[in-house]
């Protein structure tokens, strides 16, 4: 079974995602997708992995989440956002290339048969981004996620820290 669960910035998506994992295993796997693009990024990655204590295995993968294999315990993709920034620069920031690349990734993925839980934000419930790049992005974001839920289970949207089931 794979969910999908998307909101806002600081929705409560990864303390919800957390639990749902933990009440499925005692020893969950929590897939970190970020970069650690500077010192600040850096301590926010360290402050987040202070919210899992010793039972859960971390794993830091920026882009080729399969090459973890097939794994016995859940896991918990956090997140699809960050993930599809690290293509979409590496890609530098085309569009079709980066939907491509991420797609037949998160293919190869799902073919692991791993219980996932990803996280994602949701997009277009504000403005426009002020740039071109910025504006591509969160079409990429909103193709993504719609491929995303098409392929889990359930889909819960988090809402100030309030989970409501969309899917499944």
């Amino acid at each position: 079974m794979n969910f999908l669960i998307t909101g806002g910035v600081r929705s409560g998506k990864s303390a919800y995602a957390q639990k749902l994992a933990l009440d499925l295993s005692r020893s969950p796997i929590y897939l970190a997708t970020s970069r650690r693009w500077d010192e600040d990024f850096s301590k926010r990655i360290e402050r987040h992995k202070l919210d899992r204590d010793d039972s859960w295995e971390n794993i830091e993968i920026e882009k080729e989440i399969s090459s973890i294999g097939r794994k016995k315990e859940p896991i918990v993709l956090d997140c699809i956002t960050l993930w599809l920034t690290n293509f979409y620069s590496d890609e530098n920031y085309d569009l079709q290339r980066t939907l491509d690349a991420s797609k037949e990734e998160m293919k190869k993925f799902l073919e692991l048969e791993n219980t996932c839980i990803f996280i994602t934000n949701e997009i277009g419930m504000g403005g426009h981004a002020e740039t071109e790049i910025g504006r591509k992005f969160a079409d990429l974001q909103g193709w993504f996620n719609q491929f995303l839920s098409s392929r889990v289970d359930q889909l819960i949207l988090m809402v100030s820290g309030i989970p409501l089931k969309i899917k499944g």
